[in-house]
């Protein structure tokens, strides 16, 4: 018998990286909204704490906790402030980036290592330093889930020159695989979601100019908020309990639609 409750996050705690804005915003709004207790962080104190302190005007429970992850003490910084207040921890969201782009002849050393860090770097780290959190939430009836925010510049090629960016979106699915093989036998379940277009600061052609992006989306829009916050409950769930190191896309159909789908799709 299928549970009522299958997508329902009642009584778990999740921390999620980034969660002031954007996509992180979206996925913290939709963990409440299913029951969890959120945490969220950013580099910006005054952007994180009004961030909670609106998502938890509907009853819901936000907490900020703003810290810069982007170096390794940063990231062992979070983990212990939330460990200090958490003893167990039911999700990870990896969701913190970066990106840069510059022309390759341009394209400097700085841009290489700021993304690097944040992007690949950064969720290892973090979900090392939490793990012990992560480890005491987890039992084969309600394993514990990190779920790392790629992107489908990681997996088909753009047009846009952020070397970096793509190196490391790229590297994180890899990442993903090889972490949820390692931490499955701690009922530690890692995935990853790979977004599109969605309306954000780091992405301000969907923002921005979302009908002109749209014509080269199969699904002819960007992304919403219920589309991201739907896919990670589903992750964040017992409704994904069985899917492990995978990278589910999220993106209107853009990274796996054939070069024919897109002419036809501009066409019409």
């Amino acid at each position: 018998m299928i549970t009522k409750d299958l997508f329902s996050l009642k009584g778990r705690v999740a921390l999620i990286t980034g969660g002031s804005r954007g996509i992180g915003k979206m996925i913290a709004e939709g963990f409440i909204a299913q029951g969890a207790k959120v945490y969220i962080s950013a580099r910006k104190a005054d952007a994180c704490n009004q961030t909670a302190k609106e998502l938890s005007e509907g009853g819901g429970t936000c907490v900020s906790i703003p810290m810069n992850v982007a170096t390794v003490a940063g990231a062992k910084g979070l983990a212990t402030a939330v460990m200090a207040l958490e003893p167990k921890v039911d999700i990870l969201v990896n969701n913190a980036g970066a990106a840069w782009g510059a022309a390759f002849d341009e394209f400097p050393e700085e841009g290489w290592d700021k993304v690097l860090n944040l992007n690949a770097k950064t969720p290892f780290f973090l979900t090392q330093a939490l793990a012990p959190a992560l480890r005491k939430a987890a039992t084969a009836a309600r394993p514990a889930k990190v779920i790392n925010i790629a992107s489908i510049d990681g997996i088909y090629l753009t047009n846009r020159e952020t070397y970096s960016y793509v190196t490391s979106k790229a590297g994180l699915i890899q990442l993903t695989r090889l972490m949820a093989a390692r931490l499955v036998k701690d009922n530690i379940y890692v995935t990853a979601i790979a977004p599109g277009a969605f309306k954000s600061d780091m992405n301000r052609d969907a923002r921005d100019h979302a009908d002109e992006v749209a014509k080269r989306i199969p699904a002819r829009r960007v992304g919403t908020a219920e589309d991201m916050a739907g896919a990670a409950i589903f992750l964040a769930s017992r409704a994904g309990d069985y899917v492990i190191g995978s990278t589910v896309t999220v993106d209107g159909g853009v990274a796996f639609a054939t070069p024919a789908m897109r002419d036809l799709q501009l066409e019409e």
